[in-house]
């Protein structure tokens, strides 16, 4: 039976893992479009400007895929979850106005120069533009992830009459796990777009692009994305003691475990069933859960069986998605480690650089353009599902927030999010491949978007 909350899940959730995929891209890329002009700024070689000539149409494309995508997102508080904000508007409404007010206009009114200015205005104009730009991605970033991470772990409010109302902004806006989220999902945006860069950039030097400009796009992605694995292992790791101790039933979820217990084993593989409330066909490393949760072998780990009322009901998630994709992350990552490492110590053995990867490195660099996609929705699953029943944790369940529409109204409209979707992600991989196609050709791709200059502009 079609089942209204159950549809208005799936198709938030559709909408949300569209839309991330491309701020996920331009909040990182912005950075690099910085570091790649001011290389350019203090050297005066061409290939850097080449690279970011190259690179800011794709950020151009992904910016606008954001915004088209981000408007359904907001119309599906009003249409879908009308409890949301009847109840907790009065802390999310001034969030999100603040995302457009401090970053969207910012990226708004300089954006026009960053793409169109390269030759049109002063270098230190145009740099300057470029900050703000990326300046104006992480902002938003910031205040979307305060949002979020106010609805997973709330506080500075008291409830009046059934409604929210803020108390110290202070206290929702640096809420326990705004900071470990925040820098967690920074890094992964950088990560998505190393490996974006490296991709593409290995594809192009595959079909006969060796230019300067993609040897240098190729080496930083490769060598950004070994320094940044390490780092996201160690704030992931932060961030899951985080969400131990204020989400024990996420925890538990991700790790399989029915019973608190000490001594709890790492499941690598296992089908849990819910109905059964046990996991079948399971394989593990014993203590090496309680190890990597509480950093002792002894350590205490959250049972599922801690979440469930006196009266059979379940307060906490669906097991097997949170499970898979908690290690479809932790996998695509490994991979990730794996692959640029092996990556950079080919480049930097016996100075080779580019030259000494060879094709089947360059070939699964290409395999691994999109893999930072993967992991954040792998992650944002996690998170997210984990987090259920609640909408936000201990205030407002998903249930009680959902409209009172009928159920094929939901799925008709599903359908059609669904098959967009699916027509648009795939112009816009399409589009990318063909802009590095033709720029391997020495095409000229117009549009006049960052057009390089011999010299800085004065």
């Amino acid at each position: 039976m079609l089942d209204t909350l159950l549809l208005s899940r799936i198709q938030f959730a559709a909408n949300i893992s569209f839309h991330i995929l491309f701020p996920t891209i331009t909040i990182a890329l912005g950075w690099v479009l910085l570091f790649f002009k001011l290389r350019y700024n203090r050297t005066g070689e061409q290939r850097w400007m080449d690279a970011y000539g190259f690179w800011v149409k794709i950020f151009a494309l992904s910016f606008a895929m954001g915004v088209v995508s981000g408007i359904t997102m907001s119309f599906q508080f009003g249409t879908n979850w009308p409890g949301f904000m009847e109840k907790v508007g009065n802390v999310a409404g001034p969030l999100l106005a603040y995302e457009v007010l401090t970053a969207f206009f910012l990226e708004a009114v300089f954006l026009g120069i960053m793409l169109f200015g390269a030759s049109r205005v002063p270098s230190w104009v145009h740099t300057l533009a470029t900050f703000l730009v990326a300046f104006g991605t992480t902002m938003s970033a910031f205040w979307i992830i305060v949002l979020n991470s106010w609805m997973h772990t709330p506080q500075g409010f008291e409830m009046i009459d059934g409604v929210a109302h803020a108390t110290d902004w202070w206290a929702i806006v640096f809420n326990p796990s705004m900071p470990y989220r925040f820098f967690h999902m920074l890094i992964a945006s950088f990560l998505t777009v190393s490996f974006l860069i490296a991709g593409v950039s290995a594809f192009r030097w595959l079909i006969g692009g060796r230019t300067e400009g993609v040897r240098a796009a190729l080496k930083t992605a490769v060598f950004g994305a070994a320094v940044l694995i390490p780092i996201q292992i160690f704030v992931g790791d932060q961030h899951g003691l985080n969400t131990l101790e204020y989400q024990p039933q996420k925890v538990a979820a991700m790790e399989a475990n029915w019973n608190t217990d000490t001594h709890v084993p790492l499941i690598l593989f296992a089908i849990p069933d819910d109905e059964a409330r046990e996991n079948r066909f399971e394989i593990a490393i014993p203590n090496l859960a309680s190890i990597i949760l509480t950093h002792h072998a002894d350590g205490e780990v959250p049972g599922l069986n801690d979440f469930v009322t006196d009266d059979g009901e379940i307060m906490h998630p669906r097991v097997a998605p949170v499970f898979w994709s908690f290690r479809v992350m932790v996998g695509t990552g490994v991979a990730m480690l794996l692959l640029s490492w092996t990556a950079s110590v080919m480049m930097l053995r016996k100075r080779h650089g580019v030259e000494g990867l060879p094709k089947v490195m360059l070939w699964a660099l290409v395999g691994m353009t999109f893999s930072g996609w993967l992991a954040t929705l792998a992650g944002w699953y996690t998170t997210e599902i984990g987090r259920q029943p609640w909408l936000v944790q201990g205030v407002l369940t998903t249930k009680e927030a959902v409209a009172d529409v009928p159920a094929p109204m939901v799925l008709s409209t599903l359908l059609t999010y669904l098959a967009v979707y699916v027509i648009l992600l795939g112009a816009y991989i399409s589009v990318i491949f063909y802009l590095a196609v033709k720029a391997s050709r020495g095409e000229n791709l117009g549009g006049g978007i960052a057009a390089p200059s011999p010299v800085p502009a004065e």
